[in-house]
């Protein structure tokens, strides 16, 4: 479904969307830009949430590998 809006566009980039657009229509242009910014800002928002949940590893880590070391330890004795 498709609805009209309007939006004011800078004259550069409005001229980059008419040098760029090929055989498509500038709102066709548009609108695949459109699409490709969003994804692009969906990826970077996971990408700083991937890296502040693993910003807490090495902590958990060291204590992980305490962990195993205190196990091969017991193991061993058993």
């Amino acid at each position: 479904m498709k609805a009209t809006k309007t939006f004011s566009l800078d004259e550069e980039i409005l001229a980059e969307v008419k040098r760029t657009k090929g055989n498509r229509s500038e709102s066709e242009r548009v609108n695949g830009l459109l699409r490709f910014a969003l994804d692009l800002e969906r990826r970077a928002a996971l990408d700083r949430e991937i890296a502040s949940f693993f910003e807490q590893a090495p902590a958990e880590r060291d204590e992980r590998l305490a962990f195993e070391s205190a196990g091969l330890v017991s193991w061993a004795r058993d």
